[in-house]
């Protein structure tokens, strides 16, 4: 037996003896280099400090690298699962403060083209994990890829990070406009990083915000912003994430706020249905 599989067992046992609703959540951005992954990974940790207890998994099929943010190293990730050389419980790896994730890589992609008898293998692993966190969130690829929509579609709810940047805010809306044209009735909310100030942060926001109301007759609320805040970058050079390298900083605040409000509102959309409901969907849209 796999001595860090039972640990894990173990560590997810005592988070809480009774088993919760697990809210199956992905964040994703219309381009790369908005700070998603960086944010993914914070906000985990600012959800485990309220006491939730949270999964990351790294479906950055092209960049994974929510291991590199930490300065840790992954000994198996979804590919091992696949193959069937480990459980889903030998591939959770233990990160910073505890957290828990698994890492990405190519498995993402051969997760959406198994056989009918490794999909049942699959989804019998996976289904272990629901009841026992109380969030597992998918860090998506940049931009709209065929895995990006899927976990988009399958998932709860999707965070849609952007910046106050033109271009960023036009592809994030792009994303959004490209998926409710696909007939997909996502439940998205939306986060500004880097913003110069609250104005800009709320400007941004509400930009997005009344474009949506008025051609895709889709609300977009905002769960906040984060300041552009030079000990973020500190913090990835130092391969420590920012909320806990500077727990102070306006940036890491911030997020704090951020994770209060997130929790304030309750899931809903198509995705209900926890774990089992996530994979049903998921495999359904990849045939």
């Amino acid at each position: 037996m796999n001595d860090q599989a039972e640990a894990l067992r173990y560590l997810v046992k005592q988070q809480g003896k009774s088993r919760t609703d697990t809210r199956i959540l992905t964040v994703t951005s219309g381009k790369g280099g908005v700070g998603k992954s960086n944010f993914s990974l914070n906000f985990a940790l600012a959800l485990r400090r309220l006491g939730k207890k949270v999964l990351v998994f790294d479906a950055d099929i092209g960049m994974a690298n929510i291991d590199v943010l930490m300065g840790t190293s992954s000994s198996y990730s979804l590919y091992h699962l696949l193959k069937q050389e480990k459980t889903i419980w030998d591939i959770i790896q233990l990160g910073t403060e505890g957290i828990h994730y698994i890492a990405g890589g190519s498995g993402f992609r051969d997760l959406l083209e198994l056989s009918s008898e490794q999909v049942d293998r699959f989804a019998t692993e996976v289904e272990k994990l629901h009841g026992e966190y109380d969030v597992i969130l998918f860090d998506t690829g940049a931009g709209l890829s065929k895995e990006t929509v899927r976990f988009i579609s399958a998932a709860q709810e999707t965070i849609v990070v952007t910046t106050p940047e033109p271009t960023s805010i036009t592809d994030a809306y792009a994303l959004i406009k490209m998926v409710k044209s696909m007939g997909i009735d996502a439940n998205f909310k939306l986060i500004v990083n880097r913003a110069s100030d609250a104005r800009e942060g709320k400007d941004t926001a509400q930009k997005i915000s009344l474009v949506a109301s008025r051609f895709l007759d889709s609300e977009l609320p905002s769960l906040g912003y984060i300041p552009d805040d030079v000990h973020v970058s500190k913090a990835v050079k130092k391969q420590v994430p920012f909320l806990v390298a500077f727990p102070t900083s306006e940036a890491a605040l911030a997020l704090g706020r951020i994770a209060e409000s997130f929790l304030d509102i309750p899931a809903t959309g198509e995705g209900n249905g926890g774990v089992k409901g996530f994979l049903t969907k998921l495999f359904r849209l990849a045939r």
